[in-house]
């Protein structure tokens, strides 16, 4: 029997994933926003951690109340995203986008690899990329305040998700770390959209693969995670973490920016 911690655990490949892994006998920790929803869908048969994942105070108190119920954990997999149209701050002053989609994986990387240190073969597996060059990253402009475009900030936050795996394999050795592109997927497509984006959504919707198409490699990865620190998977194809594209002085540049947004607040 694994552990395994799921944020973004209520919807989509997340849910499905609690499903499988419930299936199979594991002890699952789904972090999510809706309690209600945890528990219609779950019942007690999860421990359900409540917590806005875009707001850094309560992903760190998410990484408290994981880590205290679970001295070990063996797998965390990070799915929790939200398309925003309009460019949102949280009340914490921060982009949304930046703040759900990265921030929060940076936090609970970090905060649960005590606890992911403990497991015999621990790893990360980080839905949110990989792809795209390095060109996606305004490095002068993380948070997007100029020239905003909801497409733009998940296409930045991949990439950043991207690095973060480079650099969390540089720092804790012995965690695998797996960046995993799923393709279109039928899931619940949290967001706020405007009308075009909407139409586009549900055009991808009504051809994309069920959330069950989509676990193959991040079960895998669950269940025998890779001998490489660093591997990525694009809609079932491995492609190759060594380029440009996953730069170590890109990722230790990160690294620092993020260590300096979040001085005082983690």
């Amino acid at each position: 029997m694994k552990t395994v911690v799921v944020a973004g655990g209520t919807d989509g490949i997340g849910r499905a994933l609690v499903e499988e892994r419930l299936g199979r006998g594991d002890r699952v920790v789904v972090i999510g926003r809706d309690p209600a929803k945890g528990h219609e869908l779950f019942g007690g048969r999860v421990e359900f951690v409540t917590a806005d994942l875009s707001l850094v105070a309560e992903t760190l108190k998410a990484v408290d109340a994981v880590a205290a119920g679970n001295p070990v954990v063996d797998a965390l997999v990070l799915c929790a995203r939200h398309y925003r149209s309009e460019r949102t701050e949280t009340a914490e002053g921060i982009e949304e986008n930046f703040a759900l989609l990265y921030l929060s994986r940076y936090l609970l990387g970090h905060g649960l690899a005590p606890a992911m240190a403990r497991a015999p073969r621990p790893v990360v597996v980080n839905v949110a990329g990989p792809g795209g060059g390095l060109h996606l990253v305004r490095w002068h402009d993380l948070e997007l305040r100029r020239d905003y475009h909801g497409g733009a900030a998940l296409g930045q936050g991949g990439k950043l998700n991207d690095l973060l795996g480079v650099a969390s394999v540089q720092r804790y050795l012995g965690i695998r770390y797996v960046l995993i592109h799923p393709g279109a997927t039928a899931t619940g497509f949290s967001g706020t959209y405007d009308p075009a984006t909407r139409a586009h959504v549900e055009a991808i919707r009504a051809t994309a693969k069920p959330p069950s198409a989509a676990l193959p490699p991040i079960l895998a990865a669950i269940d025998d995670p890779p001998g490489e620190a660093l591997s990525a998977i694009v809609e079932g194809r491995r492609i190759a973490v060594d380029g440009p594209d996953f730069d170590a002085g890109a990722a230790a540049r990160l690294w620092s920016i993020t260590k300096d947004r979040l001085d005082g607040r983690a």
